[in-house]
């Protein structure tokens, strides 16, 4: 994307997966991943999932697209999903998908013990699919107090629309102090200075789409996404954006004064804050703090970008605030699940990359 700035080199926040004869991330690697986690708000561990793991979370994937009956998400890019530009869906808790989910937990339970409390929801299992003609998403927050999970389950490209990232920006007891205590003042302005510039590239995408033939408009849905009433955060509502009436950028952020300030600070921000796009190789699974600042891009690619992802709760969360920003499927909501039931459910019975580099069974 030509509008913003991003650097796709996440080397200085990866660490690469590290094993136990318990099929579990050793302590090294445990403490690695906690102090990238403090520091930036996010980790990407490599080569925790091996080949034959990251294939059955692929089926899981596609077993779920495949279902005319899928449970859509509603959190975010309901335009999208509508127009079949993505394919946000929640899984069901069944034993196959709690068993991969029950996988990534009990491997990464050093980090997981850090944050939350074994009686901490499970707030979601969902699939993060994203076809050609998407839109990009603005740069945001999910609501805070949760950990979150990216398992790239087969090789994601730039072009595809890896995630977003802007290290640092995530909150902690303190952290408004950063910056000599200009730091959520900063990150405000940034988050607006790079708004402003995915709105117009979304705008364009679109104008580009009405002509084109790689990815053509549907019947309507150039109306759907640029002058809707209809709520959806992420598409380039031009009537909403004026009206004032989309949360994360509207006219109303634009005043004068910030303005002013967008223009006295714009060299400053390019140097305290730095995009970084993940585009991660199958089996690598990214853990983050759910405030930290962050997009999921549109993709250029004429190949789907598919991604697992989940959510458990830091914090108590009571449950008509889920879906403030989170889908969970029917029956996870009729039948809840907490990080103590992933630890102690049965895993997959897969060959695993050891911390030798050899393939070794996982048991029970």
């Amino acid at each position: 994307m030509r509008e913003l700035k991003v650097s796709s080199d996440t080397s200085a926040y990866e660490v690469p997966a590290s094993l136990d004869e318990q099929g579990r991330l050793t302590d090294d690697c445990v403490r690695r991943a906690l102090a990238m986690m403090d520091t930036h708000g996010l980790v990407v561990l490599t080569h925790l999932l091996s080949d034959a793991e990251a294939a059955f979370g692929l089926d899981l994937i596609r077993q779920t697209i495949d279902d005319p009956e899928r449970n859509r998400c509603s959190f975010a890019s309901e335009t999208d999903n509508r127009y079949l530009r993505r394919d946000f869906c929640s899984l069901p808790s069944n034993e196959p998908v709690t068993r991969f989910a029950a996988t990534l937990c009990q491997r990464l339970e050093g980090i997981y013990s850090e944050y939350c409390g074994r009686t901490r929801a499970l707030l979601e299992i969902i699939t993060l699919t994203s076809y050609r003609g998407s839109s990009h998403q603005y740069i945001h927050r999910d609501p805070m107090g949760v950990i979150s999970l990216l398992a790239a389950v087969e090789d994601v490209s730039e072009q595809q629309g890896g995630t977003v990232f802007v290290p640092g920006t995530h909150g902690y007891g303190g952290a408004e102090y950063r910056h000599g205590g200009a730091a959520d003042e900063l990150m405000r302005l940034f988050r607006i200075q790079c708004n402003w510039r995915i709105l117009r590239h979304n705008l364009k995408k679109l104008w580009r789409m009405r002509k084109g033939e790689e990815a053509p408009l549907g019947d309507g849905e150039f109306l759907d996404r640029v002058f809707s009433t209809r709520w959806d955060q992420h598409q380039p509502n031009l009537l909403r954006f004026l009206l004032g009436k989309n949360n994360e950028f509207s006219i109303r952020m634009l005043g004068p004064r910030t303005l002013w300030k967008l223009y006295r600070q714009r060299k400053k921000l390019g140097n305290l804050f730095r995009l970084v796009q993940a585009a991660p190789r199958k089996g690598t699974v990214i853990l983050y703090r759910s405030d930290i600042l962050h997009a999921g891009p549109d993709n250029r690619s004429p190949v789907p970008r598919r991604l697992f992802a989940m959510s458990i709760a830091r914090d108590v969360i009571d449950a008509k605030y889920w879906h403030d920003g989170y889908s969970p499927h029917p029956a996870l909501t009729a039948d809840p699940l907490c990080l103590g039931d992933l630890l102690g459910a049965s895993r997959l019975l897969l060959p695993s990359t050891a911390s030798n580099g050899r393939a070794k069974a996982l048991v029970n």
